[in-house]
């Protein structure tokens, strides 16, 4: 059983309850229906039952009838909602008035039903910008504890079995963050090896990246990377992390022995920390073209509750994919918390 499916499997042993803000898109429609078929969460829809019903008709989307839709011009909880939003944004100058409108937009009402304890989990940006997505998300459901900084980890399935675990590697950030300070830096390796345990179900041997390994360079990006390679082993010590390295120091065991003779790491790294966004996209995007590799995410880290976004430009299966991602962190967050 590959990864994707092991990933499905334990979403479908444990459902977990996931809104869906854009409930009239087609795409996420069509994604919710298999789903709901698979049994793989309790999906919210949040928009006009009426026309969700009558587009799930039009399409014979038989299952969408066992989610729950939540209209925001209608439902009976929206006076709650609002005050749930009015009493965080308050000290922030937000009104009465204000909140009452605000809580009906589906992005900002997603994040209350995670916050009120409704939800477990969302899904969007099918059709809204990360940017969209993510405001609601810094004002209601903040960052974890510990950690001010909000990534994209990438899941690449390579078709190169000898590197990562069996051609999988996990490269972050690649969604979020242009230009990391070095403790950001930090505190996305330690989200990023998180998310190898939870999603990928493996132990993280974490990659800090640079164009120079073990003192091999001088400059200030490098020394970044040292200190953020630092301030990890310390915020995780019983991770293996270690910087900084090149790519092919981090990633053929031959070179790894080479440049880092004495890293845990080099040669075998299986989660790969870009030291800024421009190298992450470019990275991975490359990787993706070049060898064929199947990238999924980006998958968001760092927030408090599982809260994922979509390119505009995902098709249905993307979006049943990260569904059922978004389920497992909802479930790794639980066992987390109970541990």
């Amino acid at each position: 059983m590959d990864l994707l499916q092991q990933i499905m499997e334990r979403a479908k042993s444990n459902p977990q309850r996931i809104v869906l803000p854009e409930g009239t898109e087609l795409r996420t429609l069509e994604a919710a229906n298999i789903i709901l078929k698979e049994k793989a969460a309790k999906l919210i829809l949040i928009g006009n039952a009426d026309e969700i019903n009558k587009i799930a008709a039009e399409h014979n989307w038989d299952y969408i009838k066992e989610a729950t839709i939540v209209d925001p011009e209608n439902d009976q909880r929206m006076p709650q909602y609002a005050e749930l939003l009015y009493n965080l944004r308050k000290s922030k100058g937000m009104t009465m008035e204000e909140a009452e409108k605000t809580a009906k937009n589906p992005l900002y009402l997603a994040c209350l039903m995670i916050k009120n304890g409704d939800a477990d989990g969302e899904l969007a940006g099918a059709l809204n910008t990360t940017g969209n997505v993510l405001r609601p998300a810094f004002q209601i459901v903040k960052t974890q504890p510990g950690i001010s900084v909000v990534s994209g980890a990438i899941l690449m399935f390579t078709p190169a079995h000898q590197y990562g675990e069996n051609g999988l590697l996990i490269f972050a950030d690649c969604a979020v963050n242009p230009c990391p300070t070095a403790p950001e830096l930090a505190q996305i390796a330690v989200c990023t090896a998180n998310t190898a345990r939870v999603i990928a179900g493996y132990e993280p041997r974490v990659a800090m990246l640079s164009f120079s390994s073990k003192g091999s360079a001088k400059h200030e990006l490098v020394d970044k990377v040292v200190e953020a390679t630092k301030l990890a082993q310390e915020m995780a010590p019983d991770t293996m992390i270690d910087g900084e390295l090149q790519a092919d120091a981090a990633l053929v065991p031959s070179v790894g022995k080479s440049k880092a003779p004495d890293s845990k790491v080099a040669g075998n790294a299986n989660v790969f920390v870009f030291p800024d966004l421009q190298a992450g996209n470019i990275g991975y995007k490359m990787v993706e073209r070049f060898s064929g590799a199947q990238a999924v995410g980006p998958i968001l880290q760092g927030i408090a509750a599982p809260i994922n976004d979509l390119s505009r430009g995902c098709c249905v299966d993307d979006i049943v994919k990260m569904i059922t991602i978004t389920a497992n962190q909802a479930i790794g967050l639980k066992e987390q918390q109970k541990a």
